[in-house]
């Protein structure tokens, strides 16, 4: 699997660590850490890039590190066909993506221990979409990025305007 992953200074050690698990995993990895360049970076500067691919399709998952999550999380939901999570343990991992397709992973570097990140990368990305009733609510995510009102997604999916984004 193609994994885009990042972090910002915060998040540099867990960064190091689950590259080194992803790639023991078999993954292929496209890494950026722009602060093996710099004491700091900016986390946008970094989501920007794995968010890209994943929209892109270029990479089937995305994880990014920060000190909270929190700013990864914003800065990579702003791209295009992202669903990026922020999660502190299993059982939010799982809904990511069972309930809510999530395809970027937001971590918090200060907040977990790396055990901890280590099982919920792992669950994360071995958890399929359930799809079902949740397929309509991401088409209605969807439709609000697009700028429209989730109200007129349809619940047949082949419809025509409840497809359109």
């Amino acid at each position: 699997m193609k994994i885009a992953i990042g972090a910002d200074h915060r998040g540099k050690d867990v960064f190091e660590t689950l590259c080194r698990v992803l790639s023991t995993q078999g993954h292929d990895l496209a890494k950026f850490d722009l602060s093996q360049h710099r004491t700091m970076c900016d986390y946008p500067d970094v989501a920007y890039p794995v968010a890209l691919m994943v929209s892109r399709s270029e990479a089937d998952f995305g994880v990014l590190i920060c000190g909270s999550g929190i700013g990864m999380s914003i800065a990579a939901n702003k791209v295009h066909g992202v669903r990026a999570a922020m999660v502190h343990d299993e059982v939010s991992a799982d809904m990511s993506r069972r309930h809510n397709n999530a395809n970027v992973l937001c971590l918090a570097a200060d907040l977990l221990g790396m055990r901890i990140i280590e099982r919920i990368v792992t669950n994360w990305l071995n958890t399929p979409f359930d799809g079902g009733r949740h397929e309509r609510r991401v088409r209605k995510i969807a439709a609000i990025e697009a700028g429209r009102d989730p109200a007129t997604v349809s619940d047949n999916v082949n419809d025509a305007d409840s497809t359109a984004a």
